[in-house]
């Protein structure tokens, strides 16, 4: 059995304080002020035209959680946040760490959304500041092309020709399936807002000729097709029981016969209260999306099971589960 949490652990959990003075550093653009030379707090506060001596609170608790350094007067930042804080580093991952900040107000009505049930949005952040989330794929496709090559090899996907990558992003996936399998090609389908990031990444993987763009609302519009395989990929989660059943429900027309739809998410286990990230996950997503919601294995596969697929499984435990269209005379 897992122990029990002490006292001081209580209290740390109830203390938000060290993400706010991180997140607020980041929108003031802190690490980028202080790459490559160090400055006193005057001179941080003189670039950004902020209060000295507020200023100089901010980066000594920055100093204190390790981000920054302090010798006599002179702040710098640490190796950490020179790669990963500065943005203009290939590396830079403020923007993921600008959403949470414009989601802030929303966790601040948590409460209610607890007693009503309902979120206190009415439109993701994504449609709400388009050029936060464009920045944000951005930085989702790099750390994604660390894990999609291994999940395409773990799929075994060799016999496959065709495959949709459905609100497929920055087309991270797509990228990393065809160059895991050279004989395959791929359709990237998500809306008109986000296909330009999708075809730069594409474009500078090289692979404009085996990846195409499909524009539209992947729940209204037709799909194209029929495929060999379709990746839903972190998909699930910002829609409704009913939307993703009948979703998962209409891919079924538009696979070739023995065809596979291959859902991976952030998937909870029969109780709801493990893996422990996503039963937190599921917590933000009911404050930061109108319909969203996270969802157990056993559910996803009921989709498939009602929509005519067989050979429904779960092939990897909480993140994927995949089911086949039957071939001709298969049931």
């Amino acid at each position: 059995m897992p122990r029990e949490l002490s006292l001081a652990e209580v209290f740390q959990l109830g203390y938000y304080w060290e993400t706010k003075i991180l997140l607020t550093a980041v929108k003031l653009d802190v690490f980028s002020l202080l790459d490559g030379q160090g400055r006193s707090a005057a001179e941080v506060a003189q670039k950004l035209g902020a209060d000295c001596r507020a200023l100089e609170l901010l980066l000594n608790a920055l100093v204190a959680i390790r981000l920054l350094t302090k010798t006599g007067a002179v702040y710098a930042n640490t190796s950490v946040a020179t790669t990963h804080l500065v943005k203009h580093g290939p590396q830079y991952i403020g923007h993921l760490l600008l959403l949470h900040d414009a989601e802030w107000g929303n966790w601040g009505k948590l409460e209610e959304a607890i007693k009503t049930g309902r979120s206190p949005v009415t439109q993701h952040v994504f449609e709400t500041d388009p050029a936060l989330g464009a920045n944000v794929l951005s930085v989702l496709h790099r750390i994604g092309q660390q894990s999609g090559p291994d999940l395409a090899k773990r799929l075994a996907l060799g016999q496959a020709k065709t495959m949709l990558d459905l609100g497929g992003g920055a087309g991270t996936n797509a990228i990393a399936f065809c160059q895991v399998y050279p004989s395959l090609s791929a359709t990237v389908f998500d809306l008109a807002t986000t296909l330009p990031v999708t075809e730069r990444t594409i474009k500078d993987a090289g692979l404009e000729g085996r990846i195409a763009l499909k524009a539209g609302d992947f729940n209204r519009d037709a799909l194209g097709g029929p495929y060999d395989v379709v990746l839903m990929s972190d998909i699930l989660h910002y829609q409704d029981l009913a939307t993703n059943a009948a979703l998962v429900k209409k891919i079924h027309s538009h696979l070739n016969p023995g065809g596979r739809l291959i859902i991976k998410d952030r998937f909870l286990d029969a109780s709801g209260t493990s893996p422990a990230w996503t039963a937190a996950f599921a917590v933000h997503i009911l404050v930061n999306t109108e319909q969203g919601a996270c969802y157990r294995t056993a559910e996803a596969m009921q989709w498939m099971h009602d929509g005519g697929y067989v050979s429904v499984e779960e092939i990897e435990r909480t993140a994927v589960v995949q089911g086949v269209k039957p071939s001709a005379g298969q049931s």
